[in-house]
């Protein structure tokens, strides 16, 4: 006999939560929002790219953009888009973007969990795999 009084069971376990590609701090999303007023391009997102070049290998960049490219990732936090690239979110995904601002002077920094090695002045890195040019001191001509 079925007891009609039994509970379909209920999952309680979380879903796969994906993590998200680009965390921005309340600090850097104030910046960018100040930038923008400054520059009079209300409506642009700021593209943070990955290039070759500084002693560590990979650089970070930023600029402002009007127009996101087909295959871009957009990240929306807090009203501030920001678009990546798809070769430089291979990169970059999972990091944490700040902006700090200090006595010896400020600036964004990202924090990226895929980097083995960074540069003083921390605009470049290294990833796992990556060689590298640079001393292992973490010396760089362009660090203060």
């Amino acid at each position: 006999m079925t007891n009609l009084l039994e509970q379909p069971s209920v999952q309680t376990e979380p879903e796969n939560v994906e993590a998200p590609v680009l965390t921005v701090t309340p600090a850097a999303v104030a910046k960018i929002k100040e930038l923008l007023v400054a520059r009079n391009i209300p409506n642009h997102a700021l593209r943070v790219f990955v290039s070759g070049g500084g002693c560590s290998g990979l650089q970070y960049g930023m600029a402002f953009e009007g127009n996101p490219q087909e295959y871009d990732t957009l990240v929306e936090v807090d009203g501030v888009r920001l678009v990546v690239d798809p070769t430089s979110l291979m990169y970059i995904s999972g990091s944490t973007i700040d902006y700090v601002d200090s006595l010896m002077g400020g600036g964004f920094r990202i924090d990226n969990p895929n980097a083995v090695s960074t540069c003083g002045c921390g605009s470049s890195f290294r990833t796992k795999g990556e060689s590298s040019a640079a001393s292992s001191s973490g010396g760089c001509g362009s660090c203060g």
